[in-house]
């Protein structure tokens, strides 16, 4: 520190105190924030191998009647085992009697003949799973059974939820404990406040702030719409569900 070199000779300079605190206080600052990065990294990458191990314990065997293409590369993608039918195809890997089988893919009402050992689904068990990055119960995806709905993982903030989907999340934040107080819901602005806040704004920030509100008022009749459309749909179920039973 404090040492230059010029036309071949080496030139001392004193160093002031004030210049070392501030080198020392930015790497220190640096190897903090390096910390955090690394535990976000680490937190990442686990989460992403949880992922991708999703079917290690699953060992599934397709009927004919599967798409054979994306369901193999989907559970193999995420650590599964999977075979069919040699009959059906080339390379299987073991036969509809093996033991070990823990899931049966079958795209068909009923299944003859069942080994009690394993579970029978239908194909959208897999994808929901992958969808909701985790083993889904299989209750709702026997043969024959109608489906619950297909469920996107991307869920868009003002956006339409269906129900499921909204009982969905509210059981994942229940079972990963992020649950909050009602004290912790932030306080909305009164009107006069809002009044106040939009006359100091600047004319390109209060143009900016009159084109967000106009956009999630037409997403919110979307919204609407869609909702309305839902509730007449569950209705008109409803109603079928009566007369049927009459």
């Amino acid at each position: 520190p404090g040492q230059m070199e010029r036309d071949g000779e080496v030139e001392w300079r004193p160093v002031r105190i004030h210049q070392l605190e501030a080198v020392v206080s930015t790497q220190s600052t640096g190897l903090l924030m390096g910390d955090e990065t690394l535990e976000s990294l680490a937190a990442s990458r686990k989460e992403e191998g949880e992922f991708k191990s999703l079917f290690k314990d699953c060992k599934f065997f397709l009927s004919r009647e599967i798409p054979r293409e994306i369901v193999v590369l989907v559970i193999r993608s995420l650590g599964g085992e999977v075979s069919w039918d040699s009959d059906s195809g080339v390379a299987s890997t073991y036969e509809e009697s093996d033991e070990s089988i823990t899931h049966h893919i079958v795209d068909r009402p009923s299944q003859s003949h069942q080994f009690l050992s394993r579970c029978y689904i239908q194909p959208q068990w897999v994808f929901d799973c992958v969808n909701q990055r985790k083993l889904l119960p299989v209750d709702e995806y026997v043969p024959g059974a109608i489906l619950p709905p297909h469920l996107s993982p991307f869920v868009q903030e003002g956006a339409y939820v269906p129900p499921e989907q909204v009982e969905l999340l509210s059981r994942d934040r229940k079972d990963d404990g992020e649950e909050r107080e009602e004290s912790d819901k932030k306080e909305e602005l009164s009107t006069e406040d809002k009044k106040l806040a939009l006359m100091a704004m600047p004319k390109k920030r209060k143009a900016l702030y009159n084109k967000m509100v106009h956009s999630n008022k037409q997403k919110a009749k979307v919204v609407n719409k869609l909702k309305r459309k839902r509730e007449e749909i569950d209705t008109n179920k409803g109603a079928k569900k009566q007369t049927t039973a009459k």
